[in-house]
Parts: structure tokens; sequence; C-alpha cells
């Protein structure tokens, strides 16, 4: 059997979506760690759950890995001081989600492991379900949905297929890719672990076809010795955005639907991004939980872009001094991509778990709004069989239309925005939609 026949094709094609650019500009960049800086600020909300509770207060002394706040509540995790420091203020910050409590640490620049932290030997299922929490391990790229949560759902025998997601579509962003070339022992053992400790019959490790060199790592992975029964599968997807997008991996890589207001556990399906599975085998292995996140630092308005490991906490400013600073001319700074990413006015801002970019740019060209012309390209875009421009004319008219128009299903890609030659705000638009149709029916 040939190299290119053993790697398996999608099962479904994704609909409309946009081809980008990819612009992986620092794809072969090895990561660089960056030193901790004399103060990080770590938000108390880092996950799609309610806010954490702080555990410690003012002048205590804290470690890397010591747990500074957790919560109760069932989507939660617990959050980690990603220095050894002490604690200088618990105050409210701004953040692109809204303001949120946080814990300022000044650093004493010893970067001292918590003395607590110790290895976690355990294979039961739910031994690493409860692992996976502790790891304070949240979806790295996402919208932060706890991965302890969708590692419960493979405790159903319902549940027979993870798909472990490497497609990062998004152009210019390569820290998952770093992650294929850098931690290949990382990936294969948490695979392999995930695989039997769930009794998996399926795992789809899915990749798109711009990553050559990551493709023949993970197909390493897949064809290992441990796997005799051939369980594990790596998938070639069609390079397009928006394909890392969970709804539009499980039907590619399975032709599942997931159906509105579902989750892929409702058709018996998992997923886990490849810097997750790595993260949670190191932290099986050496006790150390989630403190630091690899970012790729890009753009024409960035002295030196390269793929960063800086603590969880570290400002954007001091990010991007590290990598030389910017450009007098500077005019835009997202966290995330150009499609997803949100941009910021303050580089006070501080980087999450979820931050997988620091994007810079300069001599951005306008965007000419003018009247919609009923061309119908945002629908066609739309991987989700929506109608934007239906939906930008009902808020201005009608909202009541909005639920029949099923705002709630966007997914927020961008795509629509990105191919509208009216340069209409489109995904401004659904996100308004979503809001104000939440605000009918909570209403009633």
């Amino acid at each position: 059997m040939s190299f290119k026949e053993s790697i398996l094709k999608p099962i479904a094609k994704l609909r409309g979506g946009a081809h980008l650019p990819h612009s992986k500009h620092t794809a072969e960049k090895e990561s660089v760690v960056m030193p901790a800086p004399a103060v990080v600020t770590i938000p108390l909300k880092q996950h799609i759950g309610a806010e954490c509770t702080p555990t410690v207060k003012k002048d205590d002394k804290v470690f890397v890995g010591t747990v500074i706040a957790d919560s109760d509540a069932p989507l939660s995790v617990p959050i980690h001081s990603s220095v050894s420091g002490t604690v200088k203020d618990i105050k409210k910050i701004h953040q692109p989600g809204g303001p949120v409590n946080a814990i300022v640490i000044e650093s004493d620049g010893e970067m001292t492991p918590d003395p607590s932290l110790k290895p976690h030997r355990v294979k039961t299922a739910k031994g690493i379900v409860k692992a996976c929490r502790e790891c304070g391990l949240v979806g790295l790229g996402g919208a932060g949905f706890p991965v302890h949560i969708k590692l419960e759902a493979l405790l159903k025998p319902e549940i027979d297929t993870l798909i472990i997601n490497c497609a990062e579509c998004e152009p210019y962003i390569t820290s998952d890719y770093r992650e294929c070339m850098e931690s290949y022992d990382d990936i294969l053992k948490g695979v392999y672990l995930l695989r039997d400790a769930f009794e998996l019959k399926k795992v789809i490790i899915a990749i798109e076809g711009n990553k050559p060199k990551a493709i023949e790592k993970l197909y390493e992975i897949a064809s290992d010795i441990q796997d005799p029964e051939d369980n594990v599968k790596l998938m070639c997807l069609d390079t397009s955005y928006p394909q890392g997008a969970e709804k539009m991996l499980v039907y590619t890589a399975t032709g599942k639907k997931i159906p509105l207001g579902k989750l892929p556990a409702d058709v018996g399906c998992a997923v886990m991004n490849i810097t997750s599975v790595a993260t949670l085998y190191r932290f099986l292995k050496t006790g150390m939980p989630l403190v630091s996140k690899r970012i790729t630092v890009d753009g024409n308005a960035i002295k030196n872009p390269q793929n960063v490991i800086a603590p969880i906490g570290a400002s954007v400013q001091d990010i991007l001094d590290f990598c030389g600073g910017v450009d007098e001319d500077v005019e835009k700074i997202l966290l995330g991509g150009p499609m997803m990413g949100t941009a910021i006015k303050d580089t006070e801002t501080v980087i999450a778990k979820q931050t997988n970019a620091v994007l810079c740019f300069k001599n951005i060209k306008p965007i000419r709004t003018t009247p919609c012309i009923r061309c119908g390209r945002c629908a066609a875009a739309c991987p989700m069989y929506l109608a934007p421009g239906a939906v930008e004319h009902s808020i201005d008219h009608n909202f009541a239309n909005l639920e029949n128009l099923n705002v709630t299903a966007c997914i927020e890609c961008g795509s629509c925005s990105y191919v509208c030659p009216a340069g209409r705000p489109l995904t401004a638009a659904m996100r308004t939609g979503k809001y104000e149709l939440r605000r009918l029916q909570n209403a009633k």
C-alpha cells in the first residue's frame, strides 16, 4: 500500500466557506520560550462556564502551577499561576469578551514549580477525566470549552469516534502545526492513551493538505505498531476555510450532521484539538498544568514574526516587545486569526488559554461599504446554510424574523463578510442577531 493510499479521504465535502491565502509565514520557525515578564495578570474566566473564585489573597506566595482560582460550576476549570512570585492584587480588567476579574502576580523571575506537583499515573478513563480537569485544560484556540466535559462524553458506549483536530485553517496561525513538529512523542502517547482508556473504535487525526511535513509526522503516529487493529487513522482534508470548525470537521470526517443546538456527542463523536492531546499527556507525565501557551506572532507590522511559548497572563505588549516590537504605523492588532480574531485597542490586554495568535497589520486596504446588491454570495459561502443578508435586513426591520432565519446556528466564521462584494459587516450582523434573539426569548 502506498503512502497516499493509506491516508483517509474526507467522507463529505465542506459546503460553502472561503478559499483564503494561507500566509503561514512562521510554519518553519521553531517555537521560542519567552522569559517570564515582571508581572502577569491572569483572568479568572478562561472558559465558557462561570468565572472562578480566587483561592489566594494579596501577598500570598505562589509557584508555577499553583491553583489560584476555581469554581464548582459544571463548565469551569481551575486557574493556575503561570509564574512564581507574589500576589499583588485582585482586580477587574477588560478582555475581548468583556470585563473579568483577574489576579495580578509579580514574578520573582525564578519560575519555581509548585512543590506539590507530581505525575498522575492514571490509565482509567475516569481517572483521565479527573486529571484533565485538574490540568485546567480547555479547547486551545476555540471557545474555551472544558476538555474534561468532552472526555466525559467518551464514557458513553454510543460515543465511538474521537476526531483529533489539526486542521488549523485560519491564515497566519501555525501554533498547532508547530505542536506536530515539536511534540511528536507527546501526541503519539496521548493518542494511544485515550484510545486504550476509552476503548475507542475509531480515532481520526484530521489535518488539511497544505501541511505536508506535519502529515508525514502524523502518518507515523497513525501507522504505529501500537495499532495492530488499525483503529487510528490519518485523514487529509481539503484546504478550505472553515474546515477546522467543530461541526464542519465532524461532517467532513464522518458524514454526520450535528443538529441545531446539539453537540458532537449527539452523533457519536468527540472532537479534541491536537495541542490539547499533547498538553494532557504532558500533565499526566509531569504534573505541570496548563500555564503557558504557544502563540503565533505575525503580520506585516511585527518586527520579528515567530511562534512564542508565553506564560498565560502575559500582556500583548510583553509579547510584542519580545518579538522586537511593532512598526510605528501599525493599524490593527488582533488576538486570534484574521477571520475570527478580535481587534484590540489596548496592548495591556493579556493572553488566555484560548489565545493562539497575536497578529499586527499596517497598510490595511479600507473596505468600502455599499448597499447590498442581493447577489447571494453570502448565502452560498455560509457553511451552515444561512442567509446572512436576510439576517442583516431583519435587524434593521423585523427582529421577530430572526428565529425563522436560524441565526443561532451561525458559527461566526466570517466567510460571509469575506466574500461580500458590497463590504457589508455581515458577521457583526449575525452576532447582533444572535444577541437580539436571545434578548427577545428571555423577555417572553
